[in-house]
């Protein structure tokens, strides 16, 4: 899940001055945006595969990856971040499409930057706020991370963002993966933490866009839960879902090639819509 091999930019101007990207291929541009506690190469797999039909910007937010870390962000924050980097690389309109905590971040940018959508993509994620019940526990979360450090509650966190199938038969996959996060920057998530309690309520943005959405639901997702997506999939005009059998929260690595093939077809999908 190393994407060494992949163009890298960062942002010259503005608040997040140093965020690092991905831009690499050509054609209609699709932004796509890690959650947590991932960073952009989250999407190697993705990247490598569509850039020889598609333009690929791949942030990693800011405190994960290459990014520096920031005082304060928040998912309106994250949002102007992903403007700033369509702006910086002169890309009018992209097709964005967010994982998790990344999926919440192209919800606020839909909000504020409506016209700079061809489409958008909520890879296990919702137009929901939190529940009174994940604020609590996503405060717990918090007091592990300063008790523990970001290593120690990240070996505890990230099999649980898969599914039975996969942490049995992609140990060594799996492993490798919290081997890379075990040097996460603890501020950063605990900025994530709280930037993901405190963003609203979003189902009127799906309510109201006229771009194609695309929902993609693991059948084992314990993060998003998946009868709370299914009961959004009606809210777009249009929409385009998918229902991973023996998927958790990170059907990208679960199911790679799946996944590259939904993103291909509503890409080209969203290319030939008639707005």
């Amino acid at each position: 899940m190393v994407a060494a091999d992949l163009p890298i930019r960062q942002l010259e101007n503005g608040p997040y001055r140093g965020t690092v990207f991905r831009d690499s291929g050509q054609g209609t541009p699709l932004m796509l945006v890690h959650g947590f506690p991932a960073d952009g190469n989250l999407w190697h797999h993705v990247m490598t595969t569509l850039s020889g039909s598609f333009r690929l910007l791949v942030p990693d937010l800011p405190g994960s990856g290459l990014s520096p870390t920031i005082d304060s962000l928040s998912i309106e924050d994250m949002a102007e971040l992903l403007c700033a980097i369509l702006d910086q690389q002169a890309v009018e309109q992209c097709v964005l499409v967010g994982h998790s905590m990344g999926g919440y971040a192209a919800l606020a940018f839909a909000e504020q930057y409506p016209d700079r959508l061809q489409g958008l993509g909520l890879f296990h994620s919702s137009a929901l706020p939190d529940s009174e019940e994940k604020k609590k526990g996503r405060a717990r979360s918090i007091e592990l991370i300063r008790r523990y450090g970001g290593a120690g509650f990240l070996r505890q966190m990230i099999p649980g963002l898969f599914s039975a199938r996969y942490r049995t038969g992609q140990r060594a996959a799996l492993q490798e993966l919290i081997r890379q996060k075990s040097e996460s920057d603890p501020t950063a998530l605990i900025t994530y933490y709280r930037a993901m309690m405190q963003r609203p309520d979003r189902i009127h943005v799906l309510e109201q866009t006229k771009v194609p959405v695309l929902f993609v639901i693991g059948e084992e997702d314990g993060a998003v839960q998946p009868e709370d997506v299914l009961k959004q999939v009606l809210l777009p005009r249009v929409s385009t879902a998918y229902w991973l059998k023996e998927t958790a929260h990170m059907g990208m690595l679960e199911k790679p090639d799946t996944s590259v093939g939904m993103l291909d077809s509503f890409m080209r999908f969203c290319v030939q819509y008639p707005f």
